[in-house]
């Protein structure tokens, strides 16, 4: 498996426009385990986002995607910043 962890900052005030942007994109993903979209307890701008995938080139893959695609265009304007905090592999 392949997962990641990853860190987006919304524009101020635009957390949940974004997260719902995020959650609507996202959907059935093929080969996607696990899509998990988190609130910052501490940062009401911050999005945490896990993944797990069946491999990296589902992930990969799921970029093209066009659901993803629009999710993508809709939500950049929403985005001060990312991180990819963590490549994992996750065994449970």
């Amino acid at each position: 498996m392949y997962g990641l962890i990853g860190k987006i900052t919304a524009v101020a005030g635009e957390r949940d426009a974004l997260a719902q942007i995020l959650r609507d994109g996202t959907r059935d993903m093929p080969n996607c385990v696990s899509y998990v979209i988190g609130l910052c307890a501490s940062d009401t701008n911050v999005l945490w986002v896990t993944e797990v995938w069946k491999d990296e080139a589902s992930h990969v893959a799921s970029l093209q995607l066009p659901s993803v695609q629009a999710a993508i265009g809709a939500g950049r304007p929403l985005i001060a910043g990312m991180e990819r905090i963590a490549t994992t592999q996750p065994i449970g």
